[in-house]
Order: structure tokens, then sequence, then C-alpha cells
């Protein structure tokens, strides 16, 4: 039989000083009620950022380099016994955003208020003592053992580390309780093995037990279960939720899997470039999601019905660079929905002509791009673009009536405020952006223009 599917011990068990009863799945209603829970940590205007260093020519002159704004302006209230979501695509932010609440990288500014502290003001010593309370599950089970460590060894290492126990033998026959409180009895066929002689299962059990024997509060668990066997991720899913209800546990739950989001989470937080774009209750998110962003990624679920045909819709084009965000709303270029105060800028201008020439080939990319070439050196966010091409202006003015006579659902048009031909010279202007700010959609906080009845179109 294989250890890692069976149950946890019927026994009534001790971790950290507390007995603790045979714990059960918590009945939906228990799942969904957390508006009333207490806050257990605010964080408040969250900001990490990381600075590029230029060229070694650039830093000689005074220049420095890029910043990326991997967390940029997150609030968020976390309520004690919840299980929140972070979803988003890679490089959306969501694991720098799970570690600053942790303290495992700084953060450049803003508030994390946890037990009346602000944990964003503290250094590393004095954030120690709160590794007892606030623990990371990791994505990889394999490279969060030590390979030359058994079980025993690490999986009571915490308590050494934070002075907990008194000898050798009381962390091993604690680190004992742990390891059958997550499912791996009997402990003693565990205790003396090495990671290599785990399955990847075991060994993620083997790490949540080395999270929860310091008796946290928080378990920030990212992506636990994207690199299991398909036939062991839901019963590591069911643990964790056994340990939440027996252990008060709150969690900060890590994914880019919305099937596992929607089972496992009471909310879900969207992140897309550093940013919550969405959240709100995980059955009214996934019912009817409000951000374009979230809608798409609920189109991208694969459905496991080959005779139901459902229109995928997915946004165009890829995740801006975070060290160059859009301006505006940073979804706006890949967003159809996209109108006049979502950030238009001139590098969108390139972008269109790009899928322009893409749609209708080499042909009409050579003739066109030599009167658009100087769009090449547009960079960053520029309010309007001044293209010089001499007695050429009117054949430019021309192409781009064509281009919006060939494509006008092309959200791009709607940003765009006027094209003018002067002395030579053509300029586009757009329309100023707005950055969106969360605001309520019913039951759910949307960053998005077209839920704001002051920008929304009419």
């Amino acid at each position: 039989m294989d250890p890692t599917a069976s149950s946890p011990p019927t026994a009534a068990i001790h971790l950290c000083g507390r007995r603790s009863p045979l714990p059960t799945k918590p009945e939906p209603s228990t799942a969904v009620e957390s508006d009333a829970r207490p806050t257990l940590m605010d964080i408040r205007d969250l900001r990490v950022h990381y600075e590029l260093r230029g060229s070694a020519l650039a830093r000689l002159l005074g220049g420095g380099g890029a910043t990326v704004k991997a967390v940029d302006g997150v609030n968020l209230a976390l309520r004690r016994g919840e299980v929140l979501g972070l979803v988003g695509e890679s490089g959306s932010g969501k694991t720098t955003l799970g570690r600053a609440l942790l303290g495992l990288v700084p953060a450049t500014a803003g508030h994390i208020t946890y037990g009346g502290q602000d944990l964003a003001e503290l250094n590393q010593r004095q954030l120690r003592p709160m590794r007892r309370r606030l623990q990371m599950v990791f994505q990889d089970p394999h490279a969060a053992l030590n390979p030359s460590m058994d079980i025993s060894t690490a999986v009571a290492h915490p308590l050494r580390i934070h002075g907990l126990v008194g000898s050798r033998a009381e962390g091993r026959a604690r680190a004992a309780e742990a390891i059958e409180r997550v499912g791996l009895v009997p402990a003693e066929q565990f205790l003396d093995k090495l990671p290599v002689e785990l399955s990847g299962g075991q060994k993620q059990r083997a790490v949540i037990a080395r999270a929860i024997i310091c008796g946290p509060e928080l378990l920030v668990a990212d992506e636990p279960i994207s690199m299991l066997d398909m036939s062991v991720r839901a019963k590591i899913l069911e643990l964790m939720l056994e340990l939440r209800a027996d252990l008060d546990l709150t969690y900060v739950y890590i994914t880019h899997d919305l099937a596992t989001a929607k089972f496992f989470c009471d909310r879900v937080a969207i992140m897309y470039m550093g940013r919550i774009v969405e959240i709100g209750p995980t059955d009214e998110i996934f019912a009817d999601p409000k951000h374009p962003y979230t809608q798409a990624l609920l189109r991208a679920v694969p459905d496991p019905d080959p005779e139901r045909q459902v229109p995928r819709d997915l946004p165009r084009g890829e995740i801006a660079d975070a060290a160059a965000p859009p301006h505006g709303c940073s979804f706006h270029p890949r967003c159809p929905y996209a109108f006049e105060p979502c950030g238009w800028e001139a590098r969108d201008l390139r972008a269109m002509f790009e899928r322009r020439w893409t749609e209708l080939g080499e042909e009409v990319w050579e003739r066109e791009s030599a009167l658009v070439g100087e769009l090449d050196e547009i960079e960053g966010y520029q309010e309007q673009v001044r293209l010089k091409v001499g007695d050429r202006a009117p054949e430019l003015v021309s192409l781009l009536d064509e281009a919006r006579a060939h494509d006008p659902d092309e959200p791009l048009w709607r940003g765009v405020e006027s094209i003018d031909s002067d002395d030579g010279t053509v300029t586009v202007r757009f329309r100023a952006g707005v950055d969106p700010a969360l605001g309520p959609a019913g039951n759910i906080d949307v960053a998005c223009h077209l839920h704001n009845p002051e920008l929304r179109p009419k």
C-alpha cells in the first residue's frame, strides 16, 4: 500500500504543545463565511521593485537601469482562517507577493501589518521570531528538502532553530507526530529515510509537516501541487483543508491553475503585472468575472467534453515587459474592450502595424514599412507620435485612414484623438490615459474602467 494514500491517524496527536482531534473537511458553508472573520494580516500599498543595472557606459554617464515593478501597489486584507488564492500568468508577481508577506524579499514601500507590527519595517533579525507563525510551502518538494538530511532531522529542524526542543530525542518524537499528522504512517517507516527514498507526494507531505511543526498561523503555499503526479494532487489539497480545519490555519495559495483554485479557495485575487486586478469570493468570480483578463483566463481552461465548443477569445499578444509596463491600464494592449481612457501610447500604434503586416503579408509589409519605418524607433510612453516623412505625409495619413477602415474594431482607434499633417510631419495624438484603481462591482473589487460609472462608455 502506498503510504502517500493513507489517511491521517485516528488518534489525537500532539503538535507544538496542542492536542488536536481528527480533522474533517469543512462544510461548504464554513468555507465562504469569510467576511465576518477578523483580519490576520493587512497589506497596504505594498511595492517590491528591482533595479536593473544598465550598461557600463550608461552607469559611467550617470544613467541607471530600468526598474522591474514585481509588486506594484497591492492592497489586501487577509482574513483569519481563509484560503486566499493568488492567480495569474507567470511573471504576474504572485510568488514575489507571497514571499514579501513573509519577509523573504524586502518591501520597497508599503506596509504589512501582522500582530500589531509592520513586517515591512523589520530587519531579518527582528523577523526571525515571526517565522514560527509564518511559514511557506515551496513549489518543488525535491529542492525543498536537504538531500543529506533524513526526514526526522529535516522536519524537526525548525524546532531546534527556534529553541523549542531540549534534546534530539524530543525533536524526533515531535517530528514523528507531525509526520503522522500529514498521513505518512507509520512514522517509523519514514523518520530515517532520505528524501531520495520518498515519492514526490511523500516529499511534499514531509515539507508540509516541517511547515506546521512550529504551530504557524499563516502558510503561503507556492504552487504546492504543480510538480506532483495527478493522482496525488487532490489528496494533498484535501490534507491542507484538513489541517486548516484542525489547526486554524490561514492559507495564501499561489497558483496558475484555476481548477484547483475553484476547489480550494474561499477568495481569489487575480494578479496581472504586479497588481491585483480583481478580487472576490471564488464562486462569484467563476460565475461572473468582471475584468477582461479574468474572463480570458476562464475561457482558457480546457473543457473535457470534446462535443462542446467553447469560444476561447484569448487575449492577443504576450504579457508586457515588467521593466516597461504599459501606460494606464497595464492590460489595455491585450484587451478587446479597451477604450479612450485605458492609456494608449506610441508603441500601441507600432503593434497595430505589426499585426496588420502579419495579416496582409510580405508585399504589404514591404510597401508600408518603408513609409512608417520610424516606428521602430518608438520606445516607452508618449502621448503623441511625430513622424517626419517630408512630402510623403499625405500618403502616410491615407495609410492610417486605410488601416482604420480595414479594421475599425481595433481598440487602438478608440484612443486616437487626432491625426494631423503639418510641414512634412504626421502627428498622431492619443487621449489621456487613467490608471484604474480597485473599485466595487457587487461583491467583487475590480480595477477596470468598464466598471467605473464615471469613465465607462455610454
